[in-house]
């Protein structure tokens, strides 16, 4: 990310504004809601995703450590 700081490759000031305003003439303003809504839907469906896969992933590492800590107290 740093690189692409340094790099440039980010918009300034004066082009996020030349950049809205040409999202602004291709989909107009009724549909850009729409737009940002549909967006916010996918960024929490992919949310709820990783945090789902991570819930998985946590569980799977407490079953592969019970059989350890079983054998562990029967010694």
């Amino acid at each position: 990310m740093t690189n692409l700081l340094l790099l440039g490759f980010l918009p300034s000031g004066s082009e996020w504004i030349i950049l809205a305003a040409l999202i602004l003439l291709f989909f107009g303003g009724k549909k850009i809601p729409e737009l940002m809504k549909g967006l916010g839907k996918g960024v929490k469906s992919f949310k709820e995703g990783v945090n789902e896969a991570k819930d998985e992933i946590n569980k799977a590492k407490e079953d592969l450590d019970k059989p350890a800590d079983n054998a562990a107290k029967k010694e």
